[in-house]
C-alpha cells in the first residue's frame, strides 16, 4: 500500500494534533473553571453584603429586640433574641426546601398568611405602647405579669413577619444558581443570615440595654415606647398597600 506525502504527514503528526487538542482542551476547561469559580466568589461576596444590610436595618425583629432590651434588659431578652435568630435560619431552610411550592399551588395562602401578620403585629405594637415603665424600678407584681416574648414565641412570629418574607424569598431566588446543587445553597444561605445577622440582633438588643439607664423617667419610657410601636406599625405599611392593590382589580 502507498502513502502519499500528505499521508505520511497526518500520520506522523496525529499525536501531536491529539495532544494540542487535549491541550486546548483542558485550557478551556481550567478557563471555564476559574470563571465559574470567579462568579461563585462575586455571587457569594454579595450575598454577604445582602444578608448584613437587610439584618441590620430597621425592621420589626429588630425594633422588638430593642425595645425588650429597653424594658427587661439584656439577660432575660436573649430568649428573644435566639428565637428570632434560629427561627429565622429554620424558616429560611423549610421556605427553601419545600413550603414555597406549597405558596406557589395555594396564592391565597401567603395572603391570609400576610393578614394574619399584620394583625400579629398590630397587637405586638399594642402591647409595646402599652407596655409599663414600672420594669425600670423593679415592681415585682408587673415583673411576673408582663414578660418579653420567649424562644418559641419569637421564633413563630418569623411566620408572620413581612419583612423575614421578602428577605428570604429575596435570598433564595437572587442567590441560588441552577448549575449548583440546591439544597447546599439554600444551607449556605441559612449558614449566613446565622453567622451574619447573629450580630446584628445582638447589636439592636445592645441598643436597647445602653438605652435603658437613659430612659429611668417613666414619662421617658412611655414615650420611647410609643414611638417604637408607631415606627412598628409604620414597618408594615409597604404590606398594607400591596394587599389593597391585589384587592382592587
Amino acid at each position: 500500500m502507498k502513502l502519499s506525502i500528505s499521508d505520511l504527514v497526518k500520520t506522523h503528526n496525529k499525536p501531536y494534533i491529539e495532544l494540542t487538542h487535549l491541550c486546548n482542551d483542558l485550557k478551556l476547561s481550567h478557563t471555564n473553571g476559574s470563571l465559574n469559580q470567579r462568579a461563585f466568589t462575586v455571587e457569594y461576596s454579595a450575598l454577604i453584603l445582602f444578608t448584613i444590610a437587610s439584618s441590620i436595618t430597621p425592621g420589626p425583629n429588630n425594633l422588638m429586640i430593642m425595645t425588650s432590651g429597653v424594658n427587661y434588659g439584656f439577660r432575660r431578652s436573649l430568649p428573644h433574641l435566639l428565637g428570632i435568630d434560629i427561627g429565622f435560619v429554620l424558616m429560611i431552610i423549610g421556605v427553601g426546601l419545600g413550603i414555597s411550592q406549597l405558596f406557589a399551588q395555594i396564592p391565597e395562602l401567603l395572603i391570609w398568611l400576610k393578614i394574619a401578620g399584620i394583625m400579629y403585629l398590630g397587637y405586638l405594637a399594642y402591647r409595646i405602647a402599652t407596655s409599663p415603665t414600672t420594669p425600670l424600678v423593679a415592681d415585682v407584681v408587673d415583673e411576673m405579669q408582663r414578660k418579653p416574648l420567649s424562644f418559641l414565641q419569637a421564633a413563630l412570629f418569623q411566620w408572620v413577619n413581612p419583612k423575614a418574607w421578602i428577605m428570604i424569598v429575596g435570598a433564595i431566588v437572587t442567590y441560588t444558581n441552577s448549575s449548583l446543587d440546591y439544597t447546599l445553597q439554600v444551607g449556605i444561605i441559612a449558614l449566613f443570615f446565622l453567622c451574619l445577622g447573629t450580630p446584628c440582633t445582638f447589636m439592636w438588643l445592645g441598643f436597647g440595654t445602653a438605652l435603658k439607664r437613659y430612659l429611668a423617667n417613666s414619662r421617658h419610657l412611655k414615650i420611647f415606647n410609643i414611638v417604637m410601636a408607631s415606627l412598628l406599625m409604620l414597618s408594615l405599611l409597604p404590606v398594607i398597600l400591596e394587599l389593597f392593590t391585589m384587592a382592587i382589580p
